[in-house]
């Protein structure tokens, strides 16, 4: 008897292209012909990383990182500014989070709604930045980078929350004065807040060391660098209310009108009457 498949609305782990299930049950117990399994290589082997960038697994989400970025980096340079470009609800929180430690500076005009990546010929970006943060996938509005900022030799910051390990990413390509930091939460990917998860930042080691003296130990990346990520306990597992349907890429138009079919029949057999 064929086996029904079960349609996977969640937010993390979400649902997979068949083709991507088929290659990884394939490369399980051999990745790309090296002999290892995919499941317990090491991150830089998939991510092409350059010696000179350290990888580091902390906790507190992006959320957590909204706050570590610039009390890591704001200070890079006297002027203690930082460019933003707020293409959506989380680059948005971000860029609130960040006036509380520096100057932020929005490089585009107000949009009116997050429905399109402003054209970079509107941008108008401060030499004396000490980075430029953007959001490479903006999950809540739909919106996504399909090119990487140019930032005129200042450091890049690029929350890739939701899209990393979505295609390659050539980190040794990135200019010498630039710095890719890759987040997201692990089993929980796109979800900043919720379950407890791991962040991965990917930093380049020169920038290590900067931490304003109020950034808290804990999210000091060299500190977490030093020790290997290991500065304080990694997280158990909490249970969290409520219901969340994901529709990302791999949810096909089937898939959603299956869910959109059963929420009428759940609404008829639930709903009160007067």
């Amino acid at each position: 008897m064929e086996q029904k498949q079960t349609i996977n609305f969640g937010a993390g782990p979400a649902k997979l292209p068949q083709s991507v299930l088929l290659q990884a049950q394939k490369e399980l117990l051999n990745y790309s012909g090296l002999g290892i399994s995919v499941l317990g290589s090491d991150l830089c082997l998939h991510r092409d990383i350059p010696d000179n960038y350290k990888v580091l697994f902390l906790q507190g989400g992006g959320s957590g990182q909204f706050s570590a970025v610039p009390l890591n980096l704001i200070g890079l340079k006297e002027d203690r500014c930082a460019d933003y470009l707020v293409t959506g609800t989380w680059s948005a929180k971000a860029a609130k989070e960040a006036e509380k430690y520096g100057k932020v500076n929005i490089v585009h005009p107000k949009l009116e709604s997050y429905t399109k990546i402003p054209d970079p010929s509107s941008w108008t970006l401060n030499p004396s930045a000490s980075y430029v943060y953007y959001c490479c996938n903006e999950t809540v509005n739909g919106v996504e980078y399909n090119f990487t900022p140019e930032t005129n030799g200042v450091v890049l910051i690029s929350d890739m929350s939701s899209n990393f390990l979505s295609r390659p990413i050539d980190v040794s390509k990135v200019t010498v004065k630039q710095i890719f930091l890759f987040l997201f939460v692990l089993f929980q990917t796109g979800v900043f807040d919720s379950s407890a998860g791991v962040t991965v930042v990917i930093v380049r080691e020169d920038l290590l060391g900067h931490a304003l003296k109020e950034c808290p130990i804990v999210l000091d990346y060299k500190v977490q660098a030093e020790m290997n990520s290991l500065y304080n306990t990694p997280p158990c597992f909490r249970s969290v209310g409520g219901m969340r349907a994901s529709l990302y890429n791999a949810v096909t138009l089937e898939d959603t009108a299956a869910l959109a079919d059963y929420m009428k029949v759940f609404l008829k057999e639930h709903q009160l009457t007067n």
